[in-house]
C-alpha cells in the first residue's frame, strides 16, 4: 500500500506543469528577442513581455498568459498598423517598435488589497445557464481569480509569477502584470467587427485605430448579424435574461430566466447593446476562450477589454460588422 502511494505522488508530480526557471519579474522587465524561435504553447518570459507591451498599447493579445500562440492576432494587428510585416512569429523589427511603445517595466509588486479578498467568492460556477438563475451573484470564484482577471492574466501565469502565494491575504506583496494604466477617454467614432479575423477594432472620428480586440463572434448555430448597427445601450454589471425563442443549445428551459450581475455572468461585466434584437458586445467568464470557441450569436470580449471599450464608446456609434479587413485599411496611429 505505501508502494503504492509513493507511486501515485511520483505520478502526480510528473504530471503537474512545469514553471519555467527563469520566470520571475526581472527576468520578464529584462528579456531580450534572440532572434531563436520561440515556443507557439509554453510560456516565454519574451512573450510575456510581449504581451502586455500590447496590451497596454490597446492591441490587446486577450488572457496574458506568455504563450506565443495566443498572441498571434495582436501581433499581427499591431505589424499591420505599424506597416512591419508578420509571419506568425516575432522579428527584430516588430520587438524593436513595440518595445518603444512604454519604457515602464512590464511586471511590478502590487500589494493586496482587502476588497481583493473580501468575497463573497463561489464554491463553484455552474456548467448550466439554468443552474445560475438562483445564484443571488455571479461572482468570482477565488482571489486568484478576482486578482488574475484585475490584471489582463491567466490564473496559470499569476500562479507561476508568484510560486507558494495563495492569493487570499490581504497585505501579501505579489508580482503582475504593469497594465493598469491602459490609455482612457478616447473618442470612439466607429466599430468593426471583423467576422473572419474574430477581432473588434476602434478608431476614432478621424479614422484612426484606437484598439484592436480579440474576439469570438457568433457560430453557425448563431451567427453574428452583418452590415452596420447602433450602439443603443451601455450597461455595467448586466443581468442577463435568457428567452426561450433563442433555443441556444445546451439550454432546456422553456421558461425565460434572468442570471443575476457579477464577473462570472454569462455577458460579463458590460453590455453594449446593439440595435438588433438579442445582439451585443459583452464581456464573458471565459477569457481564456476568447477567439477560440463560438459564441450565441453576440460578440464576446475579455471583461477587461468590454470595459475599456464601453468606457469610451457612446449611444449612436456605428457598429459595421465585416468579413475582413485588408491591412492597408488599418489606420496609422
Amino acid at each position: 500500500m505505501v508502494r503504492l502511494l509513493v507511486a501515485a505522488v511520483c505520478l502526480c508530480a510528473l504530471t503537474l506543469p512545469a514553471r519555467p526557471a527563469n520566470l520571475d519579474a526581472a527576468a520578464i522587465n529584462n528579456a531580450e528577442f534572440s532572434g531563436k524561435p520561440t515556443a507557439q504553447d509554453k510560456i516565454d518570459v519574451v512573450v510575456v513581455k510581449v504581451q502586455i507591451l500590447l496590451d497596454r498599447a490597446l492591441f490587446s493579445p486577450g488572457e496574458i498568459d506568455g504563450k506565443l500562440a495566443d498572441s498571434q492576432k495582436a501581433l499581427q494587428a499591431f505589424a499591420d498598423a505599424k506597416g512591419l510585416n508578420f509571419q506568425k512569429t516575432l522579428t527584430p523589427e516588430l520587438w524593436t517598435t513595440l518595445t518603444q511603445t512604454g519604457q515602464d517595466p512590464v511586471i511590478t509588486q502590487y500589494t493586496i488589497a482587502a476588497g481583493d479578498v473580501k468575497g463573497p467568492f463561489l464554491k463553484k460556477l455552474p456548467a448550466k445557464m439554468e443552474d445560475m438563475k438562483d445564484l443571488k451573484a455571479l461572482s468570482y470564484t477565488s482571489p486568484l481569480e478576482a486578482i488574475a482577471e484585475k490584471f489582463h492574466m491567466s490564473e496559470a501565469l499569476l500562479s507561476a509569477l508568484n510560486p507558494g502565494k495563495k492569493f487570499d491575504r490581504a497585505g501579501d506583496t505579489i508580482f503582475v502584470a504593469n497594465v493598469l494604466d491602459r490609455p482612457g477617454k478616447v473618442t470612439i467614432g466607429r466599430v468593426e467587427v471583423d467576422k473572419s479575423r474574430q477581432a473588434v477594432r476602434a478608431f476614432d472620428p478621424q479614422g484612426a485605430l484606437v484598439g484592436v480586440f480579440p474576439a469570438t463572434v457568433g457560430s453557425e448555430e448563431k451567427p453574428t448579424p452583418g452590415g452596420t448597427l447602433k450602439v443603443v445601450s451601455v450597461d455595467a454589471n448586466p443581468t442577463y435574461r435568457y428567452n426561450p425563442h433563442y433555443k441556444f443549445k445546451g439550454v432546456r428551459s422553456k421558461r425565460p430566466f434572468t442570471i443575476n450581475p457579477g464577473p462570472n455572468n454569462p455577458v460579463g461585466v458590460y453590455w453594449i447593446g446593439l440595435s438588433a434584437e438579442g445582439y451585443g458586445i459583452h464581456g464573458t467568464p471565459n477569457p481564456g476562450k476568447i477567439s477560440k470557441s463560438e459564441s450565441h450569436g453576440c460578440v464576446r470580449l475579455t471583461n477587461w477589454d468590454a470595459t475599456w471599450l464601453a468606457s469610451n464608446i457612446k449611444k449612436g456609434t456605428s457598429v459595421e460588422f465585416v468579413e475582413s479587413v485588408p491591412s492597408d485599411r488599418n489606420a496609422q496611429r
